[in-house]
């Protein structure tokens, strides 16, 4: 058996609906290095795109950790909407060309995401940001997956789909002559659209540019006591916990205690939502400690990479190495 590995320097991309983070460690595993691009969820904005927001995080992450891709012993990108085969090949194969010297690897944002909050432990994430989905590993080393199906399927209880409800009521309130409300008018101001026609042509155009980027209306609105808001945040944050309660059942952990993490930005700015959230889960699955991801999935992903590239668990990961 070949000796294992030494790995000096890690790359790690988390790459979402909103944005991408790459980061940087050593070989102690400190972060040198940090980029931030745009979007880089393939099935959202395309695989030339995806693969552009990916180089320019790559690139700044690199400057400011001085150091050059040949120097790169390892590399891992959890990208949402990896879980098509045909994505993880196309984005190996660009990763591959981008750091020519370093074992590649490319998975799914929920695995980088579990990576960050438990390592190769126990544990359950639920993600709720562009778009939303659950992924969990019990002591057994088996996994489970729910949500994740992207906007034309539902994601169910993400900023997208917060958004597209509250778009939806507004509409319906204008139809039937409803006065206008605190949703009514945040929603036109968080996006400074003059008019509900040049809203509408906004949502035609590009909806992903519309739709997450009103969940902060949504929950202002919430907290100023507007029913309709305080609606779509319940029934939000009743689909995130039943994402989450399908991964934990299906992994037998519903009698066991073990770590939920939340991650995501839709978490933490509602208290109402969270609130709902963890108390549904509480009420299923009493012995869950459930908190908020501490440590950026980006670091996960360069921490798996370098995990990887040492040769351990890697039968344990289901996406694609070179």
């Amino acid at each position: 058996m070949a000796a294992p590995r030494p790995i000096n320097v890690a790359v790690g991309f988390d790459g979402g609906g909103t944005k991408t983070e790459c980061v940087v460690l050593d070989g102690e595993g400190k972060i040198v290095g940090r980029g931030i691009a745009g979007p880089s969820n393939p099935l959202r904005v395309g695989m030339e795109a995806a693969f552009t927001e990916l180089a320019q995080a790559a690139t700044e992450a690199l400057a400011s950790a001085h150091l050059k891709p040949r120097q790169i012993d390892a590399v891992c990108a959890g990208l949402a909407g990896a879980g098509r085969r045909s994505v993880i090949r196309s984005a190996i194969v660009f990763l591959a060309h981008e750091f020519p010297d370093a074992l590649t690897h490319v998975t799914t944002d929920c695995e980088i995401a579990l990576e960050a909050a438990v390592g190769a432990g126990t544990g359950v994430i639920i993600i709720a940001g562009t778009g939303s989905a659950s992924f969990g590993r019990n002591a057994n080393g088996e996994t489970a997956r729910a949500g994740g199906f992207g906007r034309w399927i539902g994601d169910d209880g993400s900023a997208y789909e917060i958004g597209r409800r509250a778009v939806g009521c507004v509409a319906r309130a204008r139809d039937q002559g409803a006065p206008l409300t605190a949703l009514s008018n945040g929603i036109l101001a968080a996006l400074n659209c003059p008019s509900w026609d040049d809203l509408t042509e906004r949502i035609t155009k590009n909806p992903d540019d519309v739709f997450p980027s009103l969940f902060p209306a949504v929950a202002s609105a919430a907290s100023m006591e507007d029913n309709v808001a305080r609606e779509i945040l319940y029934a939000a944050a009743l689909d995130l916990s039943t994402t989450a309660l399908t991964v934990i059942r299906r992994l037998g952990l519903l009698e066991l205690a073990f770590p939920l993490v939340k991650c995501g930005g839709v978490f933490g700015l509602s208290r109402l939502m969270d609130e709902m959230f963890d108390a549904v889960i509480a009420s299923a699955a009493s012995r869950a400690n459930i908190s908020r991801l501490e440590v950026p999935a980006a670091v996960g992903a360069a921490r798996l990479a370098a995990r990887l590239a040492r040769g351990e668990d890697r039968a344990a990961i289901r996406g694609v190495s070179l």
